[in-house]
């Protein structure tokens, strides 16, 4: 069997100065600057996502990050005010309240973007 040392996920994005804003400022989590100019984005239990530019960058038809909060509404009501939209679907393809938010089909969950179209969500674990 192989022995891992690390395992940790990546995703493109079009901008890496955009993402590296978006994902510090905005989310306000811990981005560094790797040796090949690409972001490390530090998970809060633990592990790091690697962000990447990619010049013919599409945005993945999934979420790719899923940030765990204890209060849904605070949460959003945060983004919101820093300018994140939280309203993607039509409530056709996933109901979802005036602030983006489904409940009560899995758990409380909304999505959102980051500037380079990449779908990601806060959830109450």
């Amino acid at each position: 069997m192989v022995t891992y040392t690390d395992v940790f996920s990546g995703f493109s994005v079009d901008d890496i100065d955009a993402a590296r804003a978006f994902y510090r400022d905005v989310l306000g989590l811990t981005v560094t600057d790797n040796a090949m100019g690409f972001l490390d984005v530090a998970l809060p239990a633990g592990g790091s996502v690697l962000v990447y530019p990619k010049p013919d960058h599409t945005p993945a038809s999934f979420t790719v990050l899923n940030l765990v909060v204890d209060d849904i509404d605070t949460a959003v009501d945060e983004l919101q005010a820093r300018g994140v939209v939280t309203k993607l679907y039509p409530d056709d393809v996933l109901p979802t309240d005036a602030k983006g938010i489904m409940r009560g089909n899995g758990p409380d969950i909304a999505w959102f973007t980051d500037p380079a179209g990449n779908v990601l969500s806060v959830l109450v674990d």
